[in-house]
């Protein structure tokens, strides 16, 4: 995936790969970057905020309230 910043990745994972990503987020060695949070009734503005390739981070939408972490 040479040149390509954004797009499907395809990963074949093994179940001792996801049990020491496991262990390395329980420990807090792995942290998403949230650049931005939208709630779901702006799902149009999350979209175009991501596809102009501004974002640092994850866009995530909230679903519920938003009071959520």
């Amino acid at each position: 995936m040479t040149g390509c910043a954004r797009g499907p990745l395809t990963v074949k994972s093994s179940v001792g790969d996801l049990v020491y990503l496991k262990g390395l987020i329980e420990a807090g060695k792995v942290k998403p970057v949230i650049d931005r949070r939208y709630p779901l009734s702006e799902v149009a503005e999350a979209l175009s905020y991501y596809g102009e390739r501004h974002s640092r981070g994850k866009v995530v939408i909230n679903i519920g309230d938003g009071t959520e972490e």
